[in-house]
């Protein structure tokens, strides 16, 4: 797809091919149809980028001093880098758009695909063909709005938010100074709510827009004329409120703001001015300065915007979603007319050469929109193929092995990340095991480096990963690090030639997975092992073993109540590390496999609104299917795992690995409880360990966790489709 950027240091413009976003759950995916340029705040960084670096500095003090605080952090050196490294890069434009709903993420159950929504955000209404928005930053169009109009809704929450902040009363006067895009928006509200309006900009026409649009009058900042209708207006008061929407270098808007407000007047902040108050003029009046943030309350909350949580409708009326919802509305009802406001449109093809314009001023513009391709062809081609199966591949792994060779004793090993599971789970398993010397730990942090190595007794620590996988005395390499980065370090250490323990999951998308295996196939080496230790586990082994063949299809049910997570947990931070399940999920669907003895088919996963619960139904060759319910709200006091296998007239159970049943001709039923809940860690580390000594099979073949992979993927596509989802070349 294409989308617009800027290089902030070169200032270079550009519309870029880029990869098609993912539908992540907790949103949606929304192809374009207008996306709006503020004339004001784009314009303002396009300008800015392309200054001088000295320019850049003087406009930007705030990161000045960042830089500066890096400086006498890091040193001069490393900050340059940081910084140059930052400046070089492409950022996103626009945060203001129109578009249809193309796909809906798991969660969402108020749009659905088809629906005409608008949407909000500088990081998710960008100008791009397809953009996915969190549900806190769409909503959905009025009947009988235009998507020109819809596009709107952003820049109409900022106008909005502003005059909320002024508490506008029928029959006051209020001052707008600037009359840009923004200015023109609160005009129009305010005279909306009942109160008469007087603008100041230095530009005619737009003085004569907002009088056309419902200011009682206008005139520039220098012009007698707007004192005059002050003080016409007020009886000499002065006005009750000023709303602050210009931009520029000037003080004028301030001193202007304290000479025609009234004692106790309100002034508010919208826009990006110069903010030097007089104090002697707004003491005596003794002015209630007030700043409005954006589009209203859950700006800048990740909480809110990322993750989806609104705010109590008793304690905060207006939101940022509640705020677009609402100008939305005033605007179908045609209590806000934004066609006036519409200078231009251009098609999005032609986005580079616009901005120039405007950039250069040949362009003279309130408010500029982009309008995408009709894409109405694709849309009915699209409704077709979501008629049909949605499949997500399962690679057949086909590669030139290099030959395993058998490795002196004691087998050195890498561990790269050194967190809690790493920590708690499989370290301590690894520190006395005879046999196995624990050689580097990586971090990122120098600090965690040296915790671990203190505690477990690596012969080194460091930050280099580079350097480790260089070090041909490392025997294999164990990547237990953030989700997100499986994928990458895997790949880079298969290359390197190590043998690989990655804990689950080994890839967030299908493209990380073909990643993993483009590298098996480029460097012969397929020698991985992912952290699906549960097969492992000596009470499901022993429960395995006592229940004995089949011959028919099984019917297996895996409650897991995996309970909620703690506040600030990086397994909520669905953007970079994926969902709960898609970390998790991977471990079930390898226990259920490993028992029917087969790779899924097919998965249908549906999920409840506003948790994170599943219900994920896998189906295999020969008709067994196995259920996993995947609970987040169930009791702490529920055992967190419980298996129920059942085939040819027999039964397996499993008690949370503390207690195994086996019902047939006898029953079998586990003699002791175990000292400790037994997840086959230790039996798993054991069996990598023995394959990296002897050079023998690696524990799990790799078919079979590219298969249990694949289907953990499925089941994120299935949530989106609403459909099963086909295992294409699953065995």
């Amino acid at each position: 797809m294409k989308q617009v950027v800027q290089n902030y240091k070169s200032g270079e413009l550009a519309l870029l091919d880029v990869p098609v976003p993912g539908c992540k759950p907790g949103g949606v995916l929304v192809r374009t149809s207008y996306s709006l340029i503020s004339t004001g705040t784009e314009l303002m960084k396009v300008s800015e980028a392309g200054m001088s670096m000295l320019g850049k500095a003087r406009s930007r003090p705030d990161q000045v001093a960042k830089v500066m605080q890096s400086v006498a952090t890091n040193g001069v050196p490393a900050t340059y880098r940081k910084v140059m490294g930052k400046l070089d890069s492409y950022t996103p434009l626009g945060y203001s758009l129109c578009g249809v709903v193309e796909q809906v993420g798991p969660g969402i159950d108020d749009v659905k695909v088809g629906d005409l929504v608008a949407c909000a955000g500088n990081e998710h209404a960008l100008h791009a063909e397809l953009n996915w928005v969190p549900k806190n930053l769409y909503a959905r169009v009025p009947d009988g709005l235009a998507p020109r109009h819809a596009a709107f809704g952003t820049v109409g929450s900022i106008a909005l938010q502003g005059v909320r902040r002024g508490e506008p009363q029928l029959g006051e006067v209020a001052l707008v100074i600037g009359l840009g895009l923004i200015g023109q928006l609160v005009v129009q509200l305010l005279a909306a709510s009942g109160v008469r309006v007087v603008g100041v900009d230095p530009d005619p026409g737009r003085c004569e827009l907002a009088e056309r649009l419902g200011a009682a009058a206008c005139g520039d900042p220098e012009s007698a004329a707007v004192e005059a209708a002050v003080a016409e207006l007020t009886g000499g008061h002065g006005v009750d409120q000023v709303y602050l929407a210009a931009g520029g270098g000037s003080n004028q808007p301030v001193e202007l703001a304290a000479r025609l407000s009234r004692d106790r007047g309100r002034v508010v902040d919208i826009g990006k001015c110069r903010l030097d108050l007089p104090w002697n003029a707004y003491y005596e009046k003794e002015l209630d300065v007030r700043f409005s943030r954006s589009y209203g309350p859950g700006r800048y909350d990740p909480e809110y915007e990322l993750e989806g949580r609104d705010y109590p409708i008793g304690y905060v009326r207006w939101t940022e979603r509640r705020n677009l919802a609402c100008f939305l509305d005033l605007t179908a009802r045609g209590s806000v007319d934004v066609e006036p406001l519409v200078s231009h449109i251009a098609d999005f093809d032609d986005a580079v050469e616009t901005y120039q314009r405007l950039k250069d001023g040949d362009l003279k513009a309130v408010a500029v929109l982009f309008r995408y391709p009709d894409r109405a062809g694709e849309a009915e081609t699209l409704a077709e193929a979501r008629a049909e199966a949605p499949s997500v591949a399962v690679p057949a792994v086909t590669v030139q092995r290099s030959p395993a060779r058998a490795v002196r004793t004691p087998v050195r090993l890498a561990f790269v990340g050194a967190g809690n599971y790493a920590t708690s789970m499989l370290l301590p398993h690894l520190a006395q095991r005879d046999g196995v010397e624990l050689s580097t730990v990586v971090t990122t942090t120098a600090l965690s480096a040296a915790n671990a190595q203190r505690k477990f007794g690596f012969a080194g620590a460091t930050t280099d990963l580079d350097a480790v996988l260089g070090d041909k005395s490392v025997d294999a390499v164990f990547v237990v690090t953030r989700h997100s980065s499986h994928a990458e370090l895997t790949r880079k250490a298969l290359l390197a030639g190590k043998t690989v323990f990655v804990e689950k999951p080994l890839a967030l998308t299908e493209d990380e997975l073909a990643g993993v295996l483009a590298a098996v196939e480029e460097s012969g080496n397929d020698r991985l092992q992912v952290g699906f230790n549960r097969r492992f586990a000596p009470l499901l082994q022993e429960a395995r073993q006592r229940f004995g063949a089949r011959t028919g299809p099984a019917s297996l049910r895996y409650l897991v109540n995996a309970g909620r997570l703690q506040h600030g947990s990086w397994y909520l931070q669905q953007g970079t590390e994926g969902s709960r399940f898609a970390g998790e999920g991977g471990h079930f669907i390898d226990t259920a496999s490993w028992l029917l003895d087969a790779d899924p088919v097919s998965v249908y996963a549906v999920a409840p609104s506003g948790n994170e619960d599943l219900q994920v139904v896998l189906r295999y060759p020969d008709r067994s299917t196995a259920t996993i319910s995947y609970v987040t709200t169930g009791p702490a006091a529920l055992p967190k795992e419980t298996l129920d296998l059942v085939a040819d007239g027999k039964a397996l159970r499993l008690d949370d690995f503390v207690r195994a049943s086996v019902y047939g001709r006898k029953r079998w039923v586990s003699s002791r409880l175990p000292k400790a809940r037994d997840k086959g860690q230790s039996a798993e580390l054991a069996a990598f360990v023995k394959a990296v000594r002897t050079g023998g099979p690696m524990p799990v073949p790799l078919q079979s966790l590219v298969a249990t992979t694949a289907a953990t993927l499925a089941v994120q596509a299935g949530l989106a489709g609403g459909a099963p989802v086909t295992l294409a070349g699953a065995r």
